[in-house]
Parts: C-alpha cells; sequence; structure tokens
C-alpha cells in the first residue's frame, strides 16, 4: 500500500511538472532550502497601486485609522520617538546611574573630584531619512497585504507624524539600485510624493539584492546627523553587515525588519509551485511532506538567529513588522523601545560626530 502511495504521488508530480513546466533542471526542495528565499505561491501583482488607491487616498485612510490613535496613546510624546540633532547646555550635575558617560565633563569633574555630566537641551526639529529596499521579494504575503503595502504604510505613517511636527523626511529607493533619491522636506505633499514614488515603481528586474548598496547610498547622501530607518526584508546578498555598522556611528539608525507569518513555518497546502521573487526560478513542491516543513522551519529559524545577531552586532534597533501586524500596536512597541534605549546606558558607546 505504501509503495502504491508513493508510485502514485511520483507519477502526479511528473505530470504536473509536465503541464506548468514549472521544474528547472538539476533544481531542488534539496538544494533550494540551504538557500532559504521567501518565495510566491503565485505571480504577484505588478509594484504599482491597486487600481483607485492613490497616495491621497491612502493617507487619508490613514490619518483617520492610525493617526488619530497614535495622538490619543503617545499624548503628545513625540520626543520618546526621536531625538533631535541641535543640542543646547542647559546645566552641570553629578553623574547618575544610567547617564550617558560620553556627556561626562571631565574638566569640572577634575576640580570637584565627583563626575559631572553635561546637560543638553535637545532640538525637537530634526531630519528622519527612509532607506526603502524594494526589491520583488518585498511584493511577498501570504495573506491580505503584502511586505511592500505594509512598508508603504509604515512609511506613510511615520513621515506624517513627523512633518506635522515641522520634522523633515527624506527617502532613497532601491529596487536593483539605488534608483530615486528624494530630499528631506516637511510639508504634507512632500510625504504624497513619497507615497506616490512608492507605488508606481518601474518594472523590476530579476537578480539578489545588494543591500550594502542602499546602505552605502545613504551614507553618502545623509551628510547631517539623522535618524535613519533601513525598511528592509534584508534578504539580501551577504556583505551589508559592515556598511550597516558604519552608518550605525554617525546617525540613529533603526532597522524596520519586514516579514511575512508563511516565510517562518509553512503550511500543509498539499503540491505547489512556487517562485523565487528574485531570480525567476520555480518548482514544484510537496507541502505535506512533513519532513520538508521540517528542515523548512530549521533554516528559517537558523536564518532569524544570524539575522538577529547581525543587527545587534551593527549596534542598531530593530522594529519587527510583519503582514499581520496591527500598525498601531507595532508604532506603539516602537516608541516603548526608544523609551527604553534612551533610559539606559547605551550598549555600543561610540563618539559623536565632530
Amino acid at each position: 500500500m505504501r509503495h502504491t502511495r508513493q508510485t502514485l504521488r511520483r507519477q502526479t508530480l511528473r505530470r504536473l511538472r509536465r503541464q506548468a513546466n514549472t521544474q528547472p533542471t538539476g533544481f531542488s526542495a534539496r538544494t533550494m532550502w540551504p538557500f532559504f528565499k521567501p518565495v510566491q505561491v503565485k505571480a504577484q501583482a505588478p509594484a504599482t497601486a491597486p487600481a483607485g488607491v492613490t497616495a491621497e487616498h491612502l493617507l487619508r485612510r490613514l490619518e483617520w485609522t492610525v493617526l488619530r490613535r497614535l495622538d490619543g496613546l503617545l499624548q503628545g510624546d513625540y520626543r520618546t520617538l526621536l531625538r533631535g540633532t541641535g543640542m543646547d547646555l542647559a546645566d552641570l550635575r553629578e553623574y547618575q546611574h544610567h547617564d550617558d558617560v560620553r556627556h561626562i565633563d571631565w574638566n569640572v569633574t577634575a576640580r570637584q573630584t565627583v563626575p559631572h555630566v553635561r546637560v543638553f537641551t535637545e532640538d525637537r526639529e530634526m531630519a528622519a531619512w527612509f532607506l526603502l529596499d524594494l526589491s520583488p521579494s518585498v511584493d511577498f504575503g501570504s495573506g491580505a497585504s503584502a511586505k511592500r503595502e505594509l512598508a508603504t504604510e509604515f512609511v506613510a505613517v511615520l513621515a506624517r507624524l513627523l512633518t506635522r511636527h515641522g520634522n523633515r523626511v527624506g527617502a532613497l529607493l532601491y529596487g536593483h539600485g539605488v534608483d530615486r533619491v528624494l530630499p528631506a522636506r516637511s510639508s504634507r505633499l512632500h510625504v504624497l510624493q513619497l507615497l506616490h514614488a512608492m507605488q508606481n515603481r518601474p518594472p523590476a528586474k530579476t537578480g539578489a539584492t545588494r543591500l550594502q548598496d542602499l546602505l552605502q547610498a545613504g551614507a553618502t547622501t545623509v551628510r547631517r546627523r539623522s535618524t535613519v530607518f533601513v525598511v528592509s526584508d534584508f534578504i539580501s546578498e551577504p556583505g551589508w553587515q559592515k556598511p550597516l555598522g558604519q552608518l550605525a556611528q554617525r546617525h540613529e539608525v533603526v532597522a524596520v525588519r519586514l516579514f511575512d507569518p508563511m516565510e517562518l513555518d509553512l503550511p500543509d497546502l498539499g503540491l505547489l509551485p512556487m517562485r523565487d521573487a528574485e531570480t525567476g526560478e520555480q518548482v514544484l513542491i510537496d507541502t505535506g511532506d512533513a519532513a520538508f516543513r521540517r528542515r523548512f522551519s530549521q533554516v528559517a529559524a537558523q536564518r532569524e538567529t544570524e539575522l538577529r545577531q547581525s543587527l545587534a552586532g551593527a549596534g542598531v534597533d530593530t522594529l519587527e513588522l510583519s503582514t499581520a501586524d496591527n500598525l498601531v500596536e507595532a508604532l506603539l512597541r516602537f516608541t516603548e523601545l526608544r523609551r527604553r534605549r534612551s533610559q539606559r546606558l547605551p550598549a555600543h558607546m561610540k563618539a559623536l560626530p565632530a
């Protein structure tokens, strides 16, 4: 009976491969998953805004559904979100636990024989930059929305939240290379231009993502100390860790990591044709195979561990956004993360730029 079932499965797989022509030569589950990339169950829609959903409609909807709720929950406490770049000396006081050691005044400390720190008044006006990875892999989504739509909504909410209070936002957009730079400006119209640029993208080219190119372009473009949001799924060729760490030495960097639950745990959906979003390679897999699903989960968990270690080693804050997340709750988690960071002694003490 078992032999008959296996024979039937092999015959079914061969027939489906001939019909769909989806199995490339030499491509198998065994060679695919050690180099895990999220795949698309079917061809995704082109990287343009859905019919009828303009940048204006999207922003207006988010202003009513998300920004209004954030206004009530944050109660005007926007200082916990971002720190300004301008600093004026306000006072001197004795050093206390959790004070930043970079603010110790060594001349006063030597005279008083007790450590003293400088107290600064921060200028709330600041610039925020979005480094946006819009490569083909962010088109993936197993539910109602894809990672690209999640990224667009996150940028819309945070950019509008900042520009309403006089801050400037800019962006670098990456598809197959950095193809668009929007200078930092402060207006609702500028936010609409940014959303329009994200929604209306040129046709994506196949090829692996090089996240290091985006990070290096950001380091070259953003001269003044700013808050930089790296919005990506971090599915990239190796080598982006060092440029990210170098960027964090000059700027306040937040890694906004996009993911879909199906990238971590593959459900039993039977036979599925799957396509790699970036290389175009296709394969027919049997998700009913429990051993295959275990291998998938193991490789995904290993990648998760390595990714979190790389982000921590670069000294950046990380906000994880799932396509199944509620955006308001995710932003509140981010606010709490920033609040805790401002209260604790930094793990990576980096000299402030001259």
